[in-house]
Order: C-alpha cells, then structure tokens, then sequence
C-alpha cells in the first residue's frame, strides 16, 4: 500500500471541545497580537536553561492537518477497508517503537511526568508527518533529511546560525531538524542517546523521541494534569493553534493505533506557513514518494483554473525539510519558478580519500598519520564549505584531539577536510575512523586504525644483591625491575610474574617461594602488572615454604623483554665452633 497524500479536513477546524476550551482560555491571557511564552527551561536541566524566548522548534512552520472525525480502529485491529481514518491511524513501526520507548524511559526516570506515548505521536505527527511516513532506516534514522526552511524572519523568528551548520547544514540560519524539529540550539542541551549507539542524532528517531520525552517533561511537569500540559505543548511551540492540533491528534491516537510497515504512514498536506507572505517555499523531499499524483481542482485559490491534471512531483536539489507532498505551481499559472541554486553541500556527490596513509600509534601516543577527505561534485570538482563530521567507530578508548569521539570540520576551497589528531588510549586494538557528509544521505568512507600495546625490549633488576630466604620465612628484598624500549624508559608496559619449574620449562612452579593474594593464599603467577612513569615495576614480596632448593622467578612484559631471577632458600649457616679458652691458675692467697 503506497503512502496516502491528500487532504484531511480543513484547518481551523475544531475536532476537541476540550482543545477548543484550552485554547481559548489561554489566549485570553495573553496580551492582544501576543502568542503564548514559553513557560521555562528545557530538558529537565536547572542548570541548562533555554535562551530567553526560544522553544524546541524555533516556532518554525509545521504541519496544520487535523483528524477524521470518527475514532480509528481498535489498537490491535488492522485497517479493514484502507480508508482515511485507519490509514491515519497506522503509525509507522519504528517510528511508534521509539515512542513507546521513549514512554518506557521517562517512565523509570521521571516518574511523576507520566508522559504518554501519544504526545510525542501527537507532536511527531505536527512536525514530520512520522518521519514523513516512517521513511526511516532500521537503526531509526530518517533515510533524508528533514529540515525545516530557514529561520530568516520571514514569516516566522529570526535565528542566525548557531552550530556552525553541523545540524542543519546552514551556516547563515538555522532550520528545525530531523523527525522532531529540534533548532540546534535547543538540540545542543537537549539532545539525548535513545539508541544507545553513543551518539545524539536529531536525525533519529529514537535519540528525538527521548529528548522530545524530556523536554515536556521539565519543570517537574505532569502531563496528566490540564494546565501542565498545555504548558508543555506551548513550549515545543508558542502557537495556540499548535496546541490545538496536538491535542486534537492527542486524543484521537488515545483512541486507538495500529502498526504500519515502515514507509507507509499518511503523509500531511497543510503546512502553516503556506499562507504567509514572502516566506520560502517549503522544502520537499530530494526523490518524491512512490505514489500516483491525485488530479487537480482543489478550492485552494493559488491553485490553476482550468482541467484538472495530474500533478508530477518535483525533484529539487534541497533535501527534504517538513516532508510535504508534490510541490504546487505558483499562484496564476504559467512557468514553474526555477529552484534555488543547490548549496555546496547538495552539490557533494561523493567522498574520497585525500592521502589518508596507515593509523597505527602504540597506546598513550599520538598518531602520526590524519585522516584527510575530498568532497566532489558529480564532474569530480572539488566543493568547498562543506561540512564533513569524523567519527571514532568501535570498542576504543582512542580520541581525537581535546578528548572527543566525534568532530566536524569544514572544506576549504580543494574540498579538503582534515581531521584533527588522533590520540591513541590504552585499550589496544582495531577500529575505524568514519567520515560522513553532514546534511546528505551519503556513502562514507571508513579509514582502519589500530593501536599496538605499550612495550619493552629489554628488563634489568635494579640491584644485584642475591635475594635468599630460610624455609617458611619472609625474602627480605622485593624484586624490583627497569623496562625500557630502544634505550628509554618504557612507562606503563604490561607485564606478568611467574614462578617457573626452570629457566628451560615455563611451567607454574608448584612448591618454593610465592607471592601472596588479598586473602593470604600461595600464588605463583602474578598477571595485570605494569611499569610506572619511570618505567620501574616493584613487585610484591615473596615468601618461601618448607622446601630448600634454588628457584627461578621469570618476568615477561608486552613487547617479548624477559628476564629470569635466581632466589635461593636455604638454612642458615650454622655459627663457626670456637675454642675453649685455656685454662688458667690462679696463685695461692
């Protein structure tokens, strides 16, 4: 079944006395020509407020479409006959599974909220039509971007850039992203982990569904009570009619939801800034939706007169942004508008490889190697200004510069992007640096990298004083050891301790001198050892038991250095006899 397109019911119309009610009763307490302001912080962080006057979403345009007038199908049911009201019903699979998780999550974490699914599919439903159907791929992330226009103050709020156009691959404004709309600002503090992959996506919607959760959640709300809210809706956007069509979806998903494939949800149709003077048009999808346009005649007046006709959908060069069906001609008919010209970020076709050489660095070291990228146009032309994010990808404690997994940086005017350098942690191993396009859905490219174990070659005992004990007593002297590699110090380098059955068999000794453990028990091998920032390892002190005998202790570090130490048990040497003194004779008194 290919998506659904067409309208719904007219906006402006009032499906909820109680949407109604509230709405009412909140405009009378505002100012004349004043929409309702947001009520405080986000997120559920005191120390994290929001700019003064701002909102989740900026107050960008969203969409106005309200529901069928009769109550969908039972939540366990399937649409019987394909019609408008189960079709609006169906939610897209992943898309209500990360609802349902983000419910789950505020429900262990806060409690007192009481956050209902049903709102973030409310707000979900107002910002991207789910996903724009739940065109979404099996981690959660929208195949597309979905990107709201420009911020420019025409038509709505006026926001300069504020990430440097990371999020939103605008550097001039800033646009509303991902399934949720968050601005960047509001998704810097906000932003949460809903997938558990280490990152905060906006474009995901399972990271967007848990910052939405915990963004109505603030303040110590609880949505179960009226007045909190509306407060809470307001604050993802000041517009009371915004309140009123989230409410009005609200009460209807309460009513009753099914699952739908992926891909296959309703997509909306009224946008609320249609009608507004001079604002940009607003973006559609780069590939249209597979679906067969419906014929013309609508009693849109900005709509052609004359037959009706199958309208062909568009496909501009700006990826998606609110995810609106086919674009409309302009108002009177005649030639289409030309679209704008593409941004160096759409103009990218592809990433390769600027030189990037091998990655390998031993732990604790810097990596000599960087990874460097090219952007290219189609005709291979390099494509400047551009926004490129690296990625450290795997099981590795490895960093770029300033500690961080993750950093974006821009092209110059070659194309070229160069990652900061990596600093290697101690974990060793395999991992990846990934380079990705930000603001297109992109093949990456994954660069190998491998960090190598801190070693020695070579180990030396730190005194040559003979280390002897009696039977069943205590060495006197702990063994204490120098690691270095090609002549220095070799600091933090694993090493292991064992007491063997002989310099020629490494095998566990199991009588003779041994170590102790925290509860006082004999161990002859000691594992997980390293050398400190001298490059220096003292080992614990050694006992010995009841068996006299020459025994072999074998230190072995990461890298092959080995070194074996002779300890010797054995009585003490008896004292040397001494003659008796002669006898003497005293004179007689």
């Amino acid at each position: 079944m290919a998506p659904v397109f067409g309208r719904r019911l007219r906006r402006g119309a009032v499906t909820s006395a109680v949407a109604a009610a509230a709405v009412a009763a909140l405009a009378a307490s505002q100012a004349p020509g004043v929409t309702v302001p947001r009520d405080g912080t986000a997120a559920g962080a005191a120390d994290s407020p929001t700019p003064a006057g701002d909102s989740a979403t900026g107050d960008s345009p969203y969409y106005t479409d309200l529901p069928p007038l009769h109550s969908p199908v039972p939540p366990t049911g399937a649409p019987p006959n394909g019609g408008d009201k189960e079709a609006e019903a169906g939610l897209p699979a992943t898309v209500l599974d990360a609802y349902k998780k983000a419910e789950s999550a505020l429900a262990e974490s806060k409690p007192g909220c009481n956050l209902p699914w049903q709102l973030l599919a409310a707000i979900g439903k107002v910002e991207s039509g789910q996903a724009r159907g739940g065109r979404v791929d099996a981690d959660g992330t929208t195949l597309k971007p979905i990107l709201g226009p420009p911020l420019n103050g025409i038509g709505f709020a006026k926001i300069t850039d504020t990430d440097d156009g990371a999020y939103d691959g605008d550097t001039v404004h800033d646009r509303a992203v991902g399934p949720m709309q968050f601005i960047p600002s509001t998704w810097a503090f906000a932003g949460r982990d809903g997938n558990n992959d280490g990152e905060k996506d906006p474009n995901n919607i399972y990271d967007a569904a848990l910052a939405a959760g915990h963004y109505l959640c603030a303040n110590d709300r609880d949505l179960s009570v009226d007045d909190d809210l509306h407060k809470a809706i307001l604050s993802y956007n000041r517009s009371t009619e915004y309140l009123n069509t989230v409410l009005s979806w609200l009460e209807y998903y309460r009513k009753g939801t099914h699952e739908v494939p992926d891909g296959r949800g309703v997509l909306p149709d009224d946008r609320s800034d249609e009608n507004v003077p001079g604002a940009s048009p607003t973006p559609v999808p780069s590939t249209p939706p597979s679906t067969t346009p419906k014929p013309g005649g609508s009693d849109k007046s900005d709509k052609p007169k004359g037959p009706a006709k199958p309208e062909k959908p568009k496909d501009p060069t700006t990826p998606g942004g609110g995810g609106t069906g086919p674009t409309k001609p302009p108002s009177g008919g005649g030639s289409e508008t030309p679209g704008p010209t593409p941004s160096p970020t759409e103009r990218v076709a592809r990433l390769e490889n600027a030189g990037t050489g091998k990655l390998a660095a031993t732990a604790g070291d810097a990596f000599a190697g960087r990874v460097s990228v090219r952007t290219e146009a189609t005709s291979g032309a390099a494509v400047g200004k551009v926004k490129v994010k690296f990625r450290v990808v795997g099981d590795t404690d490895t960093r770029f510069e300033g500690g961080v997994r993750s950093v974006y940086v821009t092209t110059n005017a070659a194309g070229k992007a160069t990652a900061p350098a990596l600093r290697a942690g101690e974990k060793a191993g395999a991992f990846t640096v990934r380079a990705t396009v930000v603001g297109r859905k992109l093949p990456g490219l994954d660069f190998a990298a491998e960090v190598t174990a801190r070693r020695a070659d070579a180990l030396k005992r730190t005194s040559d004083k003979d280390l002897m004990c009696e039977p069943g007593k205590e060495f006197a002297d702990r063994v204490e050891v120098k690691a270095t590699y090609k002549g220095e110090a070799a600091d933090g380098v694993a090493a292991t301790a064992t007491l063997v059955k002989s310099a020629a068999d490494a095998s566990v000794n199991d009588k003779g001198p041994y170590f102790k453990d925290a509860d006082g028990k004999p161990v002859r091998a000691l594992k997980g050892l390293k050398t400190d920032g001298d490059g220096l390892l003292k080992l614990p002190r050694l006992y010995a038991d009841d068996a006299a005998g020459t025994y072999v202790l074998r230190i072995v570090t990461e890298g092959g250095a080995t070194l074996t130490v002779e300890l010797k048990v054995a009585q003490a040497a008896a004292p040397d006899a001494t003659t008796a003194p002669e006898a003497t004779t005293e004179p007689a008194a």
